[in-house]
Order: C-alpha cells, then structure tokens, then sequence
C-alpha cells in the first residue's frame, strides 16, 4: 500500500512538473517570436517540415475520412428520406471537429513524435549544454522556429482537410447516394452560410480553424518539452518521445472539448 501510494504521488508530482515546464516553455518561447526574422533559415525548414512533408498523409486521411461519413451517415439517412442532409452533416462536422482533430492527430504522429525525438538526442548528447555555453537561448534556436512552424502549418493543413473531405464526400454522394455535386455543393454552401461572422467568414470554418492554431502549438510545445526532458541515452529519447505523443493525444481531446464549449455556448 506505501508502494502504491509513493508511486502515485511521484506521478502527480511528475505531472505537476512537466506541466509547470510547458507552460513556462511556452511563455518564454512566445517572447522570442521577435526573433523569427533572425531565425528565418531555420523557420523555412521547420514550415517545409511541418506543412510540407505531412500533406500526402493529410490528403489521404481527409479524402477517405469525407468518404466514410458519407458513406455511414447517407446509410442512415436515406432510410428515412433525408439523404440530402448529408452534405450539412459532413461540411459542418468537417469544419468543426473533424477537420482540425483529424489532422492534429496526424501531426502529432508525424510531427510530434519528430520533434521529441530531435530535440531528445540533442539533449542526451549534450547539444543542449553547448548552445547554453555559447549564450544560445534554446527557446529561441530550437523552440521557437517549431513553435511558430506548427502555428502556421496546422490551420493551413486543416483547411486542407476540410475541402478535400468535403470532395469526398461528394464523390461517394454522387456514386452511391445519387445526389448531384452541384446540389451536394450548394448544400454544404448554405449549411456554411447560415451562421456569419461580422467579418462575412462562416463561424464553423473559423472556430475549427482556431482549434487548428491551439493544436499545433499545444503539439510543439509538448514535443519541445518532452525532447528538453529526455535523459538516459536512447531508452530516455524513445520514452520521451512516446510521452509526448501520448500527452499531445489526450490534450487535443480535452482542448478540443472545451474549445467547443466556449465557441458553442
């Protein structure tokens, strides 16, 4: 029972920690956006990284993700005649959830993980500690570049997500549902069109798009920290980059929830 309870709290105080460690990482590399100009050789790379390599993934998971919903939901529908309803369903689910969920679950694997990882074997062979010595703030060389990177990439590849899913969609509606991609259009258009913003933007394209800016950051931030955490050679850069996969799953959840609650409300 002492076991189990040492065990516990020296999880909690982990927890605890590691979370104190992120949000200071995160207030201290936001302070050095002002260096994204000196750093710019290094954003570019991170950008083509981040927003560039992942998008076979992004298009294919999209495509078929639009083709599922379609293909489940239309089932359903066309049983009590309501088929045309598909397109509301599937822009609206893909503009607000779907899009943005699906693709930061992508970058967390691909991405994510990479990042962890990178900045794990820096700091188990020292790299870190050199930087340090050469009054090379690491929040500015490593975690900022990546930070801003994610911020970009990860709106950008959602709004990706959502037309290309929205295509599919479209194409499973015209081949099994009957449903004609002008009419499937014009739905998804007008279920878009009938909550506005003052500045003429869809409210359900942009709050999934503002859950895309909150997931990449909360992507790099977790990566960048778990990596600056990593200690014990190889064994510490594959724990800490499977525990920031892990933390970044479970906070795109919870975040996302609640992001909805606020926008929904």
């Amino acid at each position: 029972m002492i076991r189990f309870f040492s065990f516990l709290g020296r999880t909690l105080e982990d927890a605890v920690r590691g979370t104190g460690q992120s949000v200071e990482l995160l207030l201290v590399a936001s302070l050095h956006v002002k260096d994204a100009w000196k750093r710019r050789r290094f954003l570019l790379e991170q950008l083509y990284t981040c927003g560039i390599r992942p998008l076979p993934v992004v298009l294919v998971v999209a495509l078929f993700t639009g083709m599922i919903l379609a293909l489940q939901t239309g089932i359903e529908l066309d049983r009590f005649g309501a088929k045309d309803r598909i397109a509301s369903i599937i822009g609206l689910g893909l503009c607000r959830e779907m899009g943005p969920f699906m693709t930061a679950l992508i970058l967390t694997a691909s991405v994510g993980s990479g990042i962890a990882a990178e900045i794990g074997t820096m700091k188990v062979s020292e790299e870190i500690d050199a930087l340090e010595i050469m009054s090379i703030r690491p929040e500015s060389f490593l975690v900022m570049p990546r930070l801003v990177a994610m911020a970009i990439a990860t709106p950008v590849l959602t709004f990706v997500t959502d037309v290309v899913g929205v295509l599919g969609g479209c194409l499973v509606s015209a081949t099994r549902l009957r449903i004609a991609p002008e009419q499937y259009l014009k739905h998804v258009v007008e279920s878009l069109s009938q909550d506005l913003t003052y500045g003429g933007l869809p409210k359900d394209l942009y709050t999934g798009l503002a859950k895309a800016f909150v997931f990449g950051v909360i992507i790099a931030v977790i990566g960048s920290s778990a990596g600056l955490r990593a200690s014990g050679g190889a064994i510490g850069v594959g724990r800490a980059t499977r525990s920031a996969v892990i933390q970044s799953f479970v906070l795109i959840i919870v975040v996302g929830y609640y992001l909805t609650s606020l926008f929904y409300t």
